[in-house]
């Protein structure tokens, strides 16, 4: 069985969106966030304090984009996967590794700037910044969604749960509004998804029956600050 350490809505929102839409029995742990400060315990499994952590085994990882990969791979059927052989491959992995490395990346000063520090420290020209720096690397999808539904054509694949966590967290920071027709079309398909939903589900049940608040943080940071 595999064991998920997830707090909602973070990263740690991927390689629960991927076992949903493989339909893979798991076991979903919740944590207040951050963790490393309300649930001390959690540094036992990860030192770093951070989630996502995923447990399948002897294997162990903290990477959400790797988790993404590593599931789908897992799947006999490779439904989430584009082939080593196709022409897409080289589109697949790197739409996979852009959801973090170059659209997250951003989100976080967003988040750290904008949210989670104390008042006296936030800088609101950093985060208005890196909003206008994740929208402009939005640019990337609009450019390829002029072609195909997804991002490797009409397959679904894992790098599309990549790339749609980051547009999912910035629809919670309220920059959807600036999306482009295709992007907020591209985003609209992606809620659609059974597995999608199925995730936005599974997490709720687990935090209220968890005793977590099933409330994303980044709608809570300014308040709690």
């Amino acid at each position: 069985m595999i064991t998920l350490y997830h707090c909602v809505s973070a990263r740690s929102f991927r390689p629960l969106w991927t076992l949903e839409e493989l339909e893979i029995p798991y076991e979903l742990k919740m944590l207040p966030f951050p963790p490393r400060f309300l649930a001390r315990g959690y540094l036992e499994v990860n030192p770093l304090g951070t989630v996502p952590a995923l447990i399948d085994g002897p294997t162990f990882m903290t990477e959400s984009a790797a988790m993404c990969q590593y599931l789908a791979e897992r799947d006999p059927a490779k439904r989430l996967v584009v082939k080593g052989d196709g022409s897409r491959y080289g589109d697949y992995l790197n739409w996979l590794h852009f959801g973090e490395a170059t659209l997250t990346f951003p989100q976080t000063l967003v988040l750290r700037y904008g949210f989670f520090e104390q008042s006296q420290r936030r800088l609101p020209q950093v985060e208005n910044d890196y909003r206008r720096w994740f929208l402009a690397r939005l640019r990337a999808l609009d450019a390829v969604l002029t072609e195909s539904d997804y991002l490797c054509g009409d397959q679904f694949t894992s790098a599309d749960i990549s790339v749609g966590y980051a547009v999912m967290l910035a629809d919670y920071l309220d920059m959807s509004s600036q999306f482009s027709e295709r992007v907020g079309g591209y985003w609209k398909r992606l809620q659609a998804r059974e597995g999608y939903q199925r995730a936005i589900t599974a997490q709720y049940k687990a935090a209220t029956s968890q005793g977590v608040s099933p409330i994303a943080a980044p709608l809570t940071g300014r308040e709690q600050a």
